[in-house]
């Protein structure tokens, strides 16, 4: 008799979802908004449209507000969240120069 319980292959795993977005908020403990923007071609004049979704997403990495970061889709982990940060891509460029301007 086989065994019910199989080995995950690289067939069957399913890849998560990623996307690349802005960190818009981050006041909350371990979680931040997340504002992804994405460009839809209008159905009728077809000009091209920037359109923005935000997630909450779970941060263990300590993201700040205005850095770049990779999140990717998880099981739900609350009522709003259903994606974590990944890895922070670039660092806020702005943050670092106040800071200078602070501590110089």
């Amino acid at each position: 008799m086989a065994d019910k319980k199989e080995e995950a292959s690289p067939e069957t795993t399913r890849r998560r979802n990623e996307q690349v977005g802005t960190v818009v908020k981050a006041k909350m403990a371990k979680t931040v908004v997340v504002a992804v923007e994405r460009l839809v071609r209008h159905g009728l004049y077809r000009k091209t449209i920037k359109r923005t979704s935000t997630f909450m997403a779970h941060d263990e990495k300590g993201a700040k507000q205005g850095d770049v970061v990779r999140i990717v889709e998880t099981r739900p982990l609350s009522k709003m969240k259903r994606w974590r940060v990944e890895e922070i891509i670039g660092k806020n460029a702005r943050a670092a120069e106040d800071t200078a301007v602070v501590a110089g």
